[in-house]
């Protein structure tokens, strides 16, 4: 049974002045009403809270049988009869209908207009006659495109909207018959038709189709009727034979039947497409794609086809495109483009929702309490009528929207309650003898009409648990109330004040902790979220106001998923996340009172602020929030309380109360070390460097490289994008940079840092910019050497250190650090390092290279420079780019030193084997010759 709240979607109400009673009517556009009565169109000017007033009048052919507006082109059609004969008419520029009396002029459909006429068709009114071979059955027209569907006996016919151009300041609205439909075997009472979506539905069947153009579009139209697709084998118990075998004994009833996707095409309908259009068209529609079909039985109880198990209220509702929800852009009314397409249908005391663009999947199923007569779907709402009640339902449209739209929602970024959410009835409000309902904008329009003597006395509707009465609404007593009809508008309530009234409702909620706080909470979130997807409908203090509720919306689910124990706590994550909320406001929000003594904190909570402490957040807790932080973790997530205590965001945590927990933590099934290095950090951080020594001697030093791996913000940590070294990094460097280097080492091999990254930490924890390399960089370089990186990355790595050892050398630049590797302790534990050449030795025992920082830095330099890099530098300096001078240079500057201190055979032994002869001979002849100038 669906929940039923007493809430108050329904606000001011107004009887429409109409002199006759209605037979049809619908809403236009923003501001305007159309009420059709005897053979004459009324329009009333309908404009927010104001009193719905007259707006003008003209006269039909015939009685209306059906009417609709479509918004693109504002223009009104209507079916209409006269003498037994039905006809199909467009009123177009009727807003310039000053008078009834006024001219009005009528032309065919297709009728070319010529100049001299643009100043008349400017200023009155237009009638467009769309005769047709059969008799209309019903119409529906694109909101998308402004496109006319028109149902017939076995076929719908497609009117193009066209704008006939007759001069720079006139254009005139017509239509062009470009498309018929042929459907065997169903006779459609109600169609609808949206962007090439087609929605057909007889008095038990209901069929979808997509009209798809094709992709070419330079093919030539063939205007006999062609079938898209072959006919398909006819689904389980459909045979024509049956089809036909009705006689006055007995009636053969098909079983009830659902076809998703390609399996409808087993339906045993048979669609035909036959283009009628010009061969200029724009869009050409030359197959049909079948993606529903959906048979009900008949109640064979009654022995006949009653009403009661009739189909009605067909719909296709269209979402469009929004772009982001809390953005301040303003989206353009011109601009539509379908994001979701959905599609409902009833039967008397069953509605039917399906999504029908990317997967055709039923969404809802609305139970009614009892008969309805009529409904009308919204982006926010289901609208029901029964005899004597008006019924608001949720709808989950925007739900599927959100995640057609987003893909990252249902991620810990993004959430929205899901599709499958149980729909509920916001209110069921008593009104007397209703007969029709539309809606548009904002507004519900009720046609009611009773007989005074049958009129039941007031009653109350169904109840929900805890609720209150549902009462009736009082109604004005129109000036035509005699008659027993009238037609209200029912203004509903914004979706500000509605959204209010559902959070105030689910604060009964809240000391239950019961599902039903988060389901009230999530209809709330829906309503506001649907509002903000028809942005283009959206004043901009309208949308502001909509996307602070938004915020809202998401704070209190937030609320609700922290502190409820629930299997989907963990959505307490994504809903703060899309509150905009601080974590320091989220832990403002959280009640701390301790019950009997404990304190309990839920799933949602933890995995919320763990979450948000692993995310580097720029935003640091006070002390007092940082303690009860850790006081919740010290009894909730034990484990975690060394990670959280090494987040940024816990920077002003006093260090004496986090050694405290941290040394009642039991370390069984928890790493010592890595609550050794947190005890360490926090000594460090208030002073006591005994006990830092201490608590860093009790461990081993590769034990200690692990526990940095566990947890590596000991060492570095992000603030404001940028990569900041710790206190602790810092004392390393002073202290243990064999540590430092070998941890960070162990980082970049699990993956917890990149070599980019590391690049950057070593410059910022030297203090030196970018272009000067540290030597605490160099040992980190020649330790990845040492741990046998990919070859991809050696390369570049090669090229970094050599670099760097040639401009020490050529700058005689010693390093500023004492270096962690030799020459021979690379020699001897990197294969990347070969023995010494001869060669060296005689520049190792010259007079320049007395220093033994040069000389270990020629020495690792010839062990690698020579055997991996030169070959590779001289294709670099061939291939050009930006770099090119500094290689170029690099090259000359080493050739420089060692033609001099070579001999021929030694520098022709080093040189690589392709390079160009041109580029080297230089050296080569000073090599040959210093000899003899000597």
């Amino acid at each position: 049974m669906v929940q039923l709240y007493n809430l108050h979607p329904f606000g001011s109400q107004q009887v429409v002045p109409c002199k006759l009673e209605p037979e049809q009517f619908c809403g236009g556009g923003r501001d305007a009403l159309f009420v059709a009565a005897g053979c004459k169109v009324e329009a009333f000017a309908v404009s927010g809270q104001e009193l719905c007033r007259p707006r003008c009048a003209f006269s039909t052919l015939g009685r209306v049988l059906r009417l609709a507006y479509s918004e693109a082109g504002d223009y009104l059609v209507a079916i209409e009869e006269k003498n037994k004969a039905t006809f199909l008419r467009a009123y177009v520029n009727w807003r310039s209908k000053r008078t009834e009396n006024s001219r009005v002029c009528i032309r065919m459909v297709g009728h070319n207009v010529e100049a001299p006429f643009s100043e008349t068709f400017r200023d009155q009114m237009s009638i467009v006659e769309m005769p047709l071979s059969e008799a209309p059955l019903c119409i529906s027209c694109c909101p998308v495109k402004g496109d006319l569907l028109v149902g017939c006996t076995n076929k719908l016919v497609l009117f193009s909207l066209k704008y006939q151009i007759i001069n720079e300041e006139c254009s005139v609205l017509n239509f062009e018959r470009s498309l018929i439909i042929h459907i065997d075997n169903i006779t459609p009472i109600e169609i609808s038709f949206c962007v090439g979506y087609v929605a057909v539905m007889s008095d038990l069947e209901v069929l979808i189709l997509k009209l798809e153009s094709d992709p070419k579009g330079g093919e030539n139209v063939n205007h006999h009727p062609q079938k898209t697709k072959k006919p398909m084998k006819q689904a389980e118990g459909i045979s024509n034979e049956t089809l036909q075998i009705e006689s006055d004994d007995f009636v053969i009833c098909q079983k009830p039947m659902e076809l998703l996707g390609e399996k409808s095409e087993q339906s045993g309908i048979s669609v035909t497409l036959e283009s009628t259009g010009l061969a200029d068209e724009k869009i050409k529609y030359f197959h049909v794609q079948h993606l529903l079909y959906r048979r009900f039985a008949p109640d064979i109880s009654s022995y006949v086809l009653s009403d009661d198990i009739k189909l009605h209220s067909l719909q296709l509702l269209p979402i469009y495109q929004t772009g982001s929800l809390t953005s301040d852009t303003k989206s353009s009314s011109q601009e539509k483009e379908l994001l979701s397409l959905f599609c409902f249908f009833s039967l008397p005391h069953v509605g039917y929702l399906y999504m029908v663009v990317k997967s055709v999947e039923l969404m809802s199923v609305y139970q009614y309490p009892e008969k309805s007569q009529q409904a009308v779907l919204t982006p926010q709402f289901l609208h029901v009528i029964t005899s004597n009640y008006l019924q608001c339902y949720t709808v989950r449209c925007s739900a599927a929207a959100a995640r057609e739209e987003d893909p990252y929602v249902d991620t810990t970024l993004k959430a929205c309650p899901p599709v499958s959410m149980d729909v509920c009835a916001l209110r069921i409000q008593l009104f007397i003898g209703l007969k029709a309902i539309c809606h548009f904008k904002n507004h519900v329009i009720l046609l009611t009409k009773a007989d005074p003597e049958t009129i039941p006395e007031r009653k109350e509707s169904p109840k929900r648990l805890g609720s209150k009465k549902v009462t009736s609404v009082t109604l004005r007593t129109p000036p035509v109330a005699e008659a027993g009809w009238n037609l209200y508008i029912v203004n509903t309530i914004s979706s500000v004040q509605l959204y209010k009234e559902m959070v105030d409702y689910s604060n009964t909620y809240k000391t239950a902790k019961t599902q039903s706080c988060i389901h009230l909470l999530s209809e709330a979130h829906l309503l506001v979220r649907a509002a903000l997807m028809e942005a283009c409908q959206l004043e901009p203090g309208e949308k502001a106001e909509l996307i602070e509720a938004f915020k809202d919306s998401c704070a209190h689910l937030g609320d609700c998923y922290s502190r409820l124990d629930t299997q989907h706590s963990h959505l307490a994550l994504p809903y703060y996340k899309m509150s905009g909320l601080s974590m320091a406001e989220v832990l403002a929000r959280v009640d701390w009172a301790v019950e009997d003594g404990s304190q309990k904190y839920e799933r949602g909570l933890i995995f919320y602020i763990n979450h948000s402490l692993y995310e580097n957040l720029d935003e640091e807790l006070s002390e007092e929030l940082a303690a009860k932080v850790v006081q919740m973790f010290h009894v909730a997530e034990p484990k975690q309380l060394p990670h959280i205590l090494c987040s940024p965001s816990m920077k002003n945590i006093d260090p004496l109360t986090a050694i405290s927990y941290l040394r009642k933590l039991d370390t069984s099934g928890l790493s010592s070390v890595l609550v050794t290095l947190t005890k360490a950090a926090m000594a460090l951080k208030m002073g006591d460097l005994d006990m830092h020594r201490n608590e860093m001697k009790s461990h081993s030093e590769m034990k200690l490289v692990c526990g940095f791996i566990l947890e590596p913000r000991l060492l570095i940590q992000q603030r404001k994008g940028q990569m900041v070294p710790t206190e602790f990094a810092v004392h390393l460097k002073e202290t243990q940079p064999g540590l430092l280097v070998a941890s960070v080492l162990g980082l970049q091999k699990n993956n917890k840092i990149a070599i980019e990254e590391a690049d950057s930490f070593f410059k910022v924890l030297c203090g030196k910019d970018e272009d000067t390399i540290p030597q605490l960089l160099v040992d980190f370089w020649e330790a990845l050497l040492v741990a046998c990186l990919p070859d991809v990355v050696l390369q570049e790595l090669f090229f970094k250190l050599t670099s760097q050892y040639i401009w020490r050398l050529s700058k005689k630049q010693p390093p500023d650090t004492i270096p962690l590797r030799t020459s021979e302790d690379l020699i001897n534990t990197c294969s990347h390092y070969g023995l010494i050449n001869p060669w060296v030795n005689v520049l190792l025992s010259s007079d320049s290279l007395e220093d033994k920082n040069f000389m270990d830095d020629l020495s690792k330099l010839q062990t690698l420079w020579w055997k991996k890099l030169l070959p590779e530098l001289c294709q670099r300096i061939k291939r050009g780019g930006e770099k090119y001078q500094l290689y170029l240079s690099s090259l000359k500057e080493t050739l420089s030193v060692v033609a001099v201190e070579l001999e021929l055979r030694d520098f022709l032994n080093v040189l690589p084997e392709d390079g160009t002869a041109a580029f080297f001979l230089p050296y080569l002849l000073y090599c040959s010759r210093k000899k003899s100038l000597t």
